[in-house]
């Protein structure tokens, strides 16, 4: 049987997060002997993933192909990290695969790819996976499937004008059963994000979507805007999360540059004493 018939009525935030620790703590040890790795945005972006697959998203991980699952579609693939921890804590994957992550040979390379169990799309061609989205939800609206689709993007592909052309028809085509989430980290390859692509929220609902704007490291805040986004009035729905990264750890989160980090043994350990003190 699927994992997931429904979303619940209310969330456990205690569970979820527990579930978003956990997520970290994967990630740290995938991270290790491995001296390098996009730690900082998988930090960034476990209390989303954690909110989704055991909150809101409906799959059976026994049946990564069930026709009725929700779909979610990684964009940014580099953030491959948070993703494999949390489709092995959804029982994808054995937690035993996960220090293969980035070998040669592994189902788990640093960008994602459709070698994985429950990886919907190959993630990292930035700018390509909000069409993809709508497209995927237009055909299940068109098979009257129950499924939902939700597509992470980062603010960095709102550089890119295939993002806006697709923002553009899924408010043509009405796709309500569409959620975009659109992780503002303020962070690319070579530093900030420049491009005036602010203010985001309000330009969504400028382009059509049924827009809300969160702290993406705020649980409490992503189940109800998650919740919200179950309604189907005709409008895809739209989370802006503004997410910190390195968050739960306070040594990453304080680098300037964090979009690519390189780890030594000796800060690892430090790294997890201080995940552990901030759980």
């Amino acid at each position: 049987m699927p994992a997931t018939l429904s979303p619940p009525a209310s969330a456990d935030l205690d569970a979820l997060r527990e579930h978003a620790h956990e997520l970290r703590r994967l990630m740290m040890t995938m991270t290790r002997g491995k001296g390098e790795g996009y730690i900082a945005q998988g930090l960034g972006i476990a209390d989303c993933l954690a909110a989704l697959y055991f909150h809101e998203l409906r799959y059976d991980a026994a049946d990564p192909t069930w026709p009725d699952r929700d779909r979610f579609l990684l964009s940014t693939g580099h953030y491959s990290i948070a993703m494999y921890a949390a489709l092995a804590r959804a029982g994808y994957l054995d937690e035993a695969e996960l220090p293969t992550y980035g070998l040669n040979g592994s189902r788990l390379p640093m960008s994602t790819f459709d070698v994985t169990p429950g990886i919907e799309v190959v993630g990292g061609s930035l700018g390509q996976c909000l069409g993809q989205a709508v497209g995927m939800a237009l055909g299940l609206r068109i098979d009257r499937s129950p499924a939902r689709v939700f597509c992470e993007f980062s603010d960095g592909e709102l550089d890119e004008g295939s993002t806006w052309e697709a923002l553009m028809g899924g408010a043509t085509f009405g796709v309500d059963n569409l959620v975009a989430l659109v992780d503002c980290n303020g962070i690319q390859a070579d530093g900030p994000v420049t491009v005036a692509i602010e203010p985001v929220a309000d330009k969504l609902r400028a382009f059509g979507w049924d827009t809300r704007e969160v702290n993406g490291n705020d649980l409490a805040e992503l189940t109800d805007a998650l919740a919200a986004s179950r309604e189907q009035d005709g409008r895809p729905k739209a989370i802006v999360l503004r997410t910190t990264p390195g968050f739960g750890i306070p040594s990453i989160m304080a680098r300037p540059r964090a979009h690519f980090i390189r780890v030594t043994d000796d800060e690892w350990a430090g790294f997890m004493d201080e995940l552990e003190a901030n759980r």
